[in-house]
């Protein structure tokens, strides 16, 4: 049983690794994982000057959503169609952990960007956040996107569904879940809509990380975030398996 547990995790470290270089160390994924919230911000910061560091959680957040998705929504379905998922089960590995490598690979591109652009801005700007709060709530979050968009790719059955369908989720956060305005400066049934979306968790818990250290709500933005992952992972996994029925 143990050798087929690390059979199992090889499995899924080694499909996360080929995922990386074969889809999103490419110019489109980076492009859309970093420099699309990028230039958003800085449309928004060109239109009302500000303060820019106000704006850093909402920019690290975008980065997280994006980068995690530039390609997630549509890897397991392309290689559906080409038929190179199944060729991976033929290694001593299931269906459940080939979507956790897909995941995982969504995951490790999505930190890979984002701490660029942390860095990048903790530097320019001079910010000092917590570092483990800032880990505690870009960790799950990272997760929780990754899951996002292999479940909108296994529910579905062409590649531009499952990229047009995630669009209406990913630019209905930008604009609800604080990335920019304040999640309270909004009508009371948008703040619930609101509350109904992970992105709303990952910008309070980044803010939190990065303005208000010492915060008890980060750890009911952690749990939130806990809750989406195990949310959207379940059922991906369900999809994928009715997929090989």
């Amino acid at each position: 049983m143990a050798v087929a547990w690390q059979d199992e995790l090889r499995g899924i470290y080694h499909i996360a690794i080929k995922d990386m270089r074969t889809y999103y160390l490419k110019p489109p994924a980076i492009s859309w994982g970093m420099v699309f919230p990028l230039a958003w911000t800085l449309a928004f910061y060109l239109r009302n000057p500000g303060d820019f560091a106000e704006l850093v959680p909402g920019l690290l957040a975008m980065t997280i959503v994006f980068s995690t998705t530039a390609a997630e929504a549509v890897v397991i379905n392309f290689e559906l169609r080409l038929g190179t998922l199944e060729r991976l089960l033929l290694a001593p590995i299931g269906i459940t952990s080939v979507l956790l490598g897909k995941v995982l690979g969504g995951f490790l591109f999505g930190l890979f960007t984002t701490a660029i652009v942390a860095g990048a801005s903790i530097l320019y700007l001079g910010l000092h956040p917590d570092i483990l709060r800032l880990a505690l709530i870009a960790v799950p979050s990272l997760m929780v996107f990754s899951s996002m968009g292999a479940l909108f790719s296994v529910a579905v059955k062409e590649v531009f569904e499952a990229q047009t369908l995630l669009n209406l989720p990913r630019f209905l956060m930008v604009f609800l879940c604080g990335v920019v305005y304040p999640v309270s400066a909004l009508p009371e049934g948008l703040q619930l809509l609101a509350r109904l979306l992970p992105l709303t968790y990952t910008v309070q818990g980044l803010r939190i990380s990065f303005f208000e250290h010492g915060d008890p709500l980060l750890w009911r933005d952690f749990a939130a975030l806990l809750f989406f992952l195990i949310l959207f992972l379940l059922p991906a996994i369900r999809l994928l398996h009715r997929r090989f029925r």
